[in-house]
């Protein structure tokens, strides 16, 4: 088995930022790869709760994705399975735990997705997770300049 880590700073409260994991409108903003878009998000944002989204590809190819909230303690950190259930996706069930640490008004987030059975597999979502980081940074910078 194989774990990702993935470590960001972005230059928002750490509440801002927890809630674009939370709230299903922000969720759908940046979810996905870029040139992905995100839609269909439902979230039960507490423990057992369940959660789906789908992103859609620049071609209109739909990848949908679900999983169960373990632990969720507002705004320090999120714990859900993630698995995929599109035809051709990965299908094994991991483990998501994110942790958003204040840093004098701005966010750390470490996460860390365990349980990929092969490192192609992780690497794919590496590549998957940056992107859309890339795009989750260019969402709070917009929020916050609201």
């Amino acid at each position: 088995m194989s774990d990702l880590t993935i470590t960001r700073v972005f230059d928002a409260p750490r509440d801002l930022v927890f809630a674009a994991w939370t709230d299903p409108d922000q969720l759908a903003s940046w979810l996905g790869p870029h040139g992905y878009t995100g839609s269909a998000v439902t979230l039960a944002t507490r423990p057992g709760g369940a959660w789906r989204a789908c992103i859609r590809s620049p071609e209109g190819d739909e990848h949908w994705m679900h999983g169960v909230y373990r632990e969720v303690a507002a705004p320090e950190r999120l714990v859900f399975t993630f698995a995929w259930d599109t035809e051709g996706d990965l299908r094994t069930e991991t483990l998501v735990t994110i942790d958003f640490a204040d840093l004098d008004g701005k966010t750390e987030m470490t996460f860390v997705q365990t349980g990929f059975p092969t490192a192609a597999d992780r690497d794919g979502h590496d590549e998957g997770w940056t992107s859309c980081f890339d795009d989750l940074t260019g969402f709070i910078r917009r929020k916050d300049a609201r």
